[in-house]
């Protein structure tokens, strides 16, 4: 991250514009010659959507290859007015994002949560009050994001992978009697997986089952933060739960290409790497440091979120 950007995310931002070439009409939709890449219209009953949130995003601290400043800087960027940070399995860095975001006055939300690995493929929790271990099944882990206050989200479903949900197991979940087994949304357009053929049917099945769809740019990079988002009416990111139980979401976006998707295994690969040999480092040296995990304090050993190193003043947020 350049010693500018770090120079420009100390600074109070008192109103952002909205994001270079976003548009907040439905994306292709009755656009002649328009991109066959876009996002597919999410549902719109409302024409301008005023709230931008990216619900899928990562760091440094799972798979993800930048740290939370340089994600808080491009979401600025980008004209988000909330975002969530969805390491895999972790939310330590979403909770350092949080308290950066709220010490600093930046123009924008961070929403605690974790893409969670279940036996039945990955799973978004949004406003995580503790990290849900994985591996149980897909009934129990959305059971236990209910259980915390938390939304439940089926991340990137339908494609015949151990990763995504299948629409059989969906639909168990929608049939069974208790609401809390049932997901608050399905993630209807990721850009990973967009240009999959049975990517294309999840909002056709949201809309069928009676769930809301959302879209996220499932950013592994800072570059990629806000390039798909969902589009709401509200005032905070507190408004998703609302616009979530209406159904009332639409997104816009775009689809990856197989290009930047194995541009960023590579970076992902190189990332790895270091982390292996910064482990090996700080345990042959005994000098309490590994591998970074993207957040003042991630590479000292034991983890913490140094406050006073990212220039925050008091005491965490209970």
């Amino acid at each position: 991250m350049s010693d500018e950007d770090r120079l420009a995310i100390d600074r109070p931002v008192v109103a952002v514009a909205p994001a270079s070439g976003a548009s907040l009409e439905a994306p292709g939709e009755g656009v002649p010659g328009a991109d066959p890449d876009a996002a597919p219209a999410g549902r719109d009953t409302h024409p301008l959507p005023s709230f931008r949130i990216d619900p899928h995003i990562h760091t440094l601290a799972s798979d993800g290859i930048s740290d939370v400043e340089a994600i808080l800087v491009a979401a600025v960027a980008a004209g988000l007015d909330a975002i969530a940070i969805t390491d895999h399995e972790r939310i330590d860095a979403a909770l350092a994002a949080r308290e950066i975001a709220e010490g600093r006055g930046l123009p924008v939300e961070v929403i605690v949560g974790e893409e969670i690995s279940t036996r039945g493929g990955h799973l978004l929790g949004l406003w995580m009050q503790r990290r849900i271990r994985p591996w149980h099944s897909l009934r129990r882990s959305v059971a236990m994001i209910h259980e915390q206050g938390g939304v439940a989200i089926v991340a990137h479903p339908l494609p015949p992978y151990p990763l995504c949900a299948s629409e059989r197991s969906i639909r168990r979940l929608m049939d069974e009697g208790d609401p809390i087994y049932h997901p608050d949304a399905l993630e209807g357009f990721n850009p990973t997986t967009a240009r999959m053929r049975w990517s294309r049917r999840v909002p056709a099945l949201a809309e069928e089952l009676g769930i809301a769809a959302v879209a996220g740019s499932d950013a592994h990079a800072a570059h990629n933060v806000g390039t798909t988002a969902t589009l709401i009416t509200g005032r905070s990111a507190e408004d998703l739960r609302t616009a979530l139980a209406d159904r009332d979401t639409a997104w816009d976006g775009r689809a990856y290409t197989w290009q930047e998707q194995f541009h960023m295994f590579g970076q992902q690969q190189r990332k790895n790497a270091a982390a292996v040999r910064d482990e090996i480092r700080g345990r042959l040296r005994r000098d309490g440091t590994g591998r970074d995990l993207g957040y003042p304090g991630g590479r000292e050993r034991p983890v913490h979120f140094d406050r006073a190193a990212a220039g925050l003043p008091g005491k965490p947020r209970s």
